[in-house]
């Protein structure tokens, strides 16, 4: 098969980590009595096995069990699969009018539970429900989420690289910015940066708003111009091999707003005591609470009220741009070594502005690291 051309100065994941990554998976189901894990066309598959696959009606997937790695594959796209990217396994099809659930089911022990991904959609697992009866599933995300969390350092490194590149773009988009530009061209110009700089699908996402609009966390609909005065909020990010990145900058281009200088001094200051409070072994939900305490202090929320903190304060990111672990009041999963995830506690000003400055930190054996360096002033990106 022809390998897609790799071009950039960090290396791409090894078939030998995805190697790897079996047999931690084959430890842990047999720790758990799982006879096979089912992955369906996700993340999960990327993973484990390379595969890259769009999610359908149809199932595609591949089943792992102690001695064998089994790729589930629709007939009509037997040809296309051989041609992808995807570690060495058998194929095993099925046509058009037979059932992918009996074909999964025959290659699993008689007596033995199935796995099954946990972002499968929920006809999938009814059509196993209805081969092989509910007892006999189990749920496999907490065992495929226990190793996607720690990330290895080859993947801290596909990390570190697509977040320098998103970084680098802020900036300059903060040197084209004037009175009566549109957010559509902005996020255009976004686009066409990732593109130029190497994540070969663009921008994976990318907000941009101006004025009032900074007061949605996930943008307004509709276009947008800039005017004078107007706060500025950009959230983008890349892939670079299935990695994300996810910046946030928040800022004006005159100075001289009080309001907001006092406003992005407290936003920079919860975002400084979620960082300081990310010790190993601290429960997640303490992080979360550090920013609230923060901005509980400058008489915001507290809680989710507004103005103030209206959603977590961060979220884990790796093939997915939203995974574990969560920085949210209620997780007491323990910092550990090897895991990722955002600092962005927004503040939000309901009709008004909001300020959001989001970058991410990762667990070292020593403690917490920032992938990028935070935002200076309220003035710059």
């Amino acid at each position: 098969m022809s390998l897609p051309v790799w071009s950039h100065p960090v290396a791409a994941i090894t078939d030998e980590e995805r190697q790897s990554r079996l047999s931690r998976l084959r430890e842990r189901m047999q720790a758990h009595g799982i006879a096979a894990t089912l992955l369906g066309p996700t993340e999960s598959l990327r993973y484990f096995t390379g595969l890259v696959w769009h999610l359908s009606e149809r199932l595609l997937g591949a089943v792992v069990t102690d001695d064998k790695l089994t790729y589930i594959v629709p007939g009509f796209e037997r040809s296309r699969v051989e041609s992808l990217p995807h570690l060495p396994g058998e194929i095993a099809v099925w046509e058009e009018d037979e059932s992918p659930a009996a074909l999964v089911s025959r290659l699993v022990n008689p007596s033995g539970k199935l796995a099954l991904d946990d972002a499968l959609p929920l006809a999938f697992y009814h059509a196993f429900t209805g081969e092989m009866g509910a007892g006999r599933l189990v749920d496999a995300g907490p065992v495929i989420r226990a190793l996607r969390t720690i990330k290895s350092p080859a993947e801290i490194a596909l990390i570190r690289y697509a977040m320098g590149i998103t970084l680098d773009i802020h900036r300059k988009v903060r040197d084209t910015l004037a009175p009566g530009i549109a957010a559509s061209d902005v996020v255009r110009f976004i686009d066409q940066q990732h593109r130029a700089a190497g994540a070969d699908g663009g921008s994976t996402f990318c907000i941009v708003s101006f004025g009032e609009a900074t007061a949605l966390p996930h943008g307004a609909d509709g276009e947008q111009i800039l005017q004078a005065g107007d706060v500025i909020l950009v959230d983008t990010g890349c892939r670079i091999d299935g990695y994300h990145s996810d910046l946030t900058r928040t800022y004006m281009l005159d100075e001289g707003n009080r309001e907001f200088e006092r406003a992005w001094a407290i936003e920079r200051e919860g975002q400084q005591a979620v960082f300081d409070a990310a010790k190993l072994g601290t429960p997640c939900e303490n992080l979360d609470a550090a920013a609230r305490d923060v901005f509980a202090r400058h008489g915001l929320g507290p809680d989710y009220r507004l103005p103030g903190l209206p959603h977590r304060a961060g979220h884990g990111l790796g093939l997915e741009i939203h995974e574990a672990p969560y920085i949210v009041r209620g997780n007491k999963t323990p910092l550990a070594p090897g895991m990722c995830f955002s600092n962005e506690p927004m503040i939000v000003f309901p009709g008004t502005f909001g300020v959001r400055l989001e970058d991410h930190i990762y667990m070292a054996e020593d403690g917490p690291r920032w992938f990028t360096t935070p935002a200076a002033n309220p003035y710059a990106a």
